[in-house]
């Protein structure tokens, strides 16, 4: 960037279209100095980070990169250059990018934030009958007298029940006899020679 006498400028380089250069955004890292990239022309190439590149630029995802195409394998691609952040918002603000790669939220359309898969959907639109009809109401939190169950079949408890208090048992006292071990007629020292 060059600051000026209070304009502020940013020198851009952009793809050289006679070499066949193009925007991608860089879509998945795939590990081994490649990476998955979504080109301007619609095709999705395997991207190379070339060595010189990865130790000086670090490619991330979701990153705005210009790559080259292979001539004899189309749905390769070499990465050329990496676009910083302020960048790719200053080329999307101008209008450089194409549609399919302008990610940055600066173009002319409106870009929804919200949650497309309908997880928190409005109260309104729930006819997918997972909670089941209205008019099948489980009231299950009603008076006691709505009671599925006959009173002729419940059965009466009575209040005071009449047990015996459990006898105990004779405990068998643990004396201190003599311990009989039969080892003891073996000698230690005929384990050893």
């Amino acid at each position: 960037m060059e600051s000026g006498e209070g304009t502020s400028r940013i020198r851009v380089p952009l793809p050289k279209r006679k070499v066949n250069e193009m925007f991608a955004i860089a879509d998945q890292m795939l590990g081994g100095r490649r990476v998955r990239a979504i080109c301007e022309d619609g095709e999705v190439r395997i991207a190379r980070i070339p060595g010189k590149m990865r130790r000086r630029q670090w490619v991330r995802e979701e990153d705005l990169i210009v790559v080259q195409p292979w001539e004899y394998q189309d749905d390769r691609a070499n990465v050329i250059t990496r676009y910083s952040k302020t960048q790719a918002m200053y080329l999307s603000r101008k209008g450089q990018l194409p549609s399919i790669v302008d990610v940055f939220g600066t173009s002319d359309d409106p870009v929804e934030i919200g949650d497309d898969s309908g997880i928190f959907a409005s109260s309104d639109d729930d006819d997918d009958g997972i909670f089941g009809d209205e008019e099948e109401d489980d009231s299950l939190f009603d008076s006691p007298d709505g009671d599925d169950v006959d009173d002729s079949e419940i059965e009466e408890i009575p209040d005071v029940v009449d047990e015996e208090p459990p006898s105990p048992e004779p405990s068998k006292s643990i004396e201190n006899t003599d311990f009989d071990d039969d080892d003891d007629d073996m000698d230690i020292d005929s384990f050893f020679g």
